[in-house]
């Protein structure tokens, strides 16, 4: 259990797939866990809180931050002029500027600076 009473989801490779690719991620008490928001955290990760919709327990999903060369790949894209999508939801999930970090509306990171 998280420290705000929520139950964390175990490390697993493909939970983040399923949440990055828009799927329904399945719950660990049966059913499957609804999104109800993202919390993004000031290291640049983000934690996605999810309820289950069988039993109505709350977990969370650690997003970790970005890695080097994903924010080179949107640095890069930037200097050609080009509005970047995240590297993990891919196209058609465009980053949005947040104060002057440019972040993912859909999984919280933070993915450079404007």
């Amino acid at each position: 259990m998280g420290e705000d009473g929520n139950m964390v989801l175990e490390e697993d490779k493909v939970l983040p797939r399923l949440f990055y690719g828009g799927h329904q991620l399945p719950s660990p008490m049966g059913g499957f866990l609804m999104l109800l928001g993202v919390r993004p955290a000031t290291t640049g990760a983000a934690t996605v809180l999810f309820e289950c919709s069988a039993s109505s327990l709350r977990y969370t999903l650690s997003i970790p931050k970005s890695t080097p060369k994903e924010r080179s790949e949107v640095k890069k894209l930037q200097q050609e002029g080009e509005d970047p999508d995240c590297p993990r939801h891919g196209a058609g999930a465009r980053l949005v500027r947040a104060g002057n970090e440019l972040v993912c509306k859909l999984c919280g990171v933070s993915y450079g600076r404007v």
